[in-house]
């Protein structure tokens, strides 16, 4: 039998039972779909999450209140309690670090905003002037907070895109005054829209100047404190210099925690690296499945064509021959469910695209690979044992169906 022969074989031996091919494709597929749907999911999430925190700014480094003995970032590097609070003094301070370019005290809190009858709760978000270009924000109207000392509370806001269409509508809102708590304000600039970031949608903020926002909560403490390094390769030695710093105004004490934007981009890229690899990991065991639901079907086939196999064996076919005649039907099978497969896979990704635009669930080329190579490599593995029983089969007694 030439090569030609035995693919003419064994797409006739398939599409002669539709119901059993169909059914064994369609158990491939859903395992090869299952390995793209949770693939393009785990990473999308992986690249959603890296994207947040890249968005925070280029050479960032965050000084956060409290001491992480451990290292590293987890839950309690965002909740920590601390006796020795970040305040104005301290952020003043660190722009005496030569590798430092500029700084962004935060204090954040909730209130009321009003205007014209329309109320609404609001996050607050006190800060300086240097935010803007940390964050790489974008005005649409007017000019961000003015330049001056941080202990200055000087009675102006910047307002987001989404408060300026709820509460202005068509109207101008430069220059109008509003009430946020028992405070009336000025706005001096509107934020170009920039949807959600870091759970904190940025078209919903009001941004007033950090004394402003420490009257209005009556706090003299800071949040967190944005710190830009010169250029990127100066980060550690910044981060050091920050150290140096923070550890003198505190009698020797270093009881802060400095993250850098890289430490914070590998810790998410490789958990959430390591959460794709998982859930792909156990996708593919619904392609073990099917791989055994083909060994089943093939040695059912073997038993339904034991008169075809003596017949070929009768006219001269080798035990090789039959061989390769039951190991090609079983690799069409499973390239047609990993085509199908590949398929309905991407269509489960655009669904999830289509209803969670922000996450970009596109499945990584590497998982598309293992999921096709790992469909054909099962189908092949598992039609090994039907194909060498039909080629020891007795010719004259397979000719007898027995």
């Amino acid at each position: 039998m030439t090569s030609a022969d035995t693919l003419r074989f064994a797409a006739r031996a398939a599409l002669g039972y539709p119901l059993r091919t169909s059914l064994m494709v369609l158990a491939m597929a859903i395992g090869v779909a299952a390995v793209v749907v949770l693939t393009a999911l785990g990473d999308g999430a992986r690249r959603y999450v890296v994207g947040e925190f890249a968005s925070l700014g280029a050479n960032l480094i965050i000084v956060l209140p409290g001491r992480n003995e451990t290292g590293g970032v987890n839950a309690g590097s965002f909740v920590t309690s601390t006796p020795r609070d970040l305040t104005v003094s301290d952020a003043t301070a660190l722009l005496r670090a030569p590798l430092v370019s500029r700084i962004a005290p935060l204090s954040v809190g909730n209130s009321e905003i009003s205007v014209g009858g329309k109320l609404r709760d609001v996050m607050v978000l006190g800060t300086n002037a240097d935010y803007i270009d940390i964050r790489q924000y974008h005005m649409a109207q007017g000019q961000f907070l003015p330049r001056e000392e941080l202990g200055r509370a000087s009675a102006v806001a910047v307002i987001g895109d989404k408060i300026r269409r709820e509460l202005f509508g068509a109207t101008a809102a430069v220059g109008r005054m509003i009430r946020v708590g028992d405070n009336r304000l000025r706005i001096i600039g509107v934020l170009a829209p920039a949807g959600q970031g870091l759970g904190m949608s940025t078209d919903e903020l009001v941004i007033v100047p950090v004394a402003t926002a420490q009257a209005m909560f009556n706090t003299n403490t800071l949040f967190r404190i944005m710190v830009e390094a010169r250029h990127r390769d100066a980060l550690a030695p910044a981060q050091k210099q920050l150290e140096d710093i923070l550890r003198a105004r505190r009698e020797g004490e270093l009881d802060v925690t400095l993250i850098t934007q890289d430490a914070v981009l590998g810790t998410f890229d490789r958990i959430l690296g390591a959460l794709t690899l998982g859930v792909a990991g156990i996708a593919a065991i619904s392609l073990a499945v099917a791989g055994i639901l083909v060994m089943n079907v093939m040695l059912v086939a073997v038993t339904q064509r034991t008169g075809e196999i003596g017949l070929l064996k009768a006219l001269g076919a080798t035990g090789r021959d039959i061989r390769l005649a039951f190991l090609s039907e079983a690799a069409l099978l499973s390239i047609a469910g990993a085509l199908v497969g590949y398929g309905l896979g991407h269509l489960g990704a655009w669904g999830i695209r289509l209803a969670y635009p922000v996450l970009p669930a596109w499945p990584p080329n590497w998982a598309v690979a293992a999921g096709l190579g790992t469909a054909l490599g099962t189908g092949l593995l598992f039609g090994v044992l039907p194909a060498r029983r039909a080629s020891r089969l007795d010719p004259v007694q397979a000719l007898a169906k027995r």
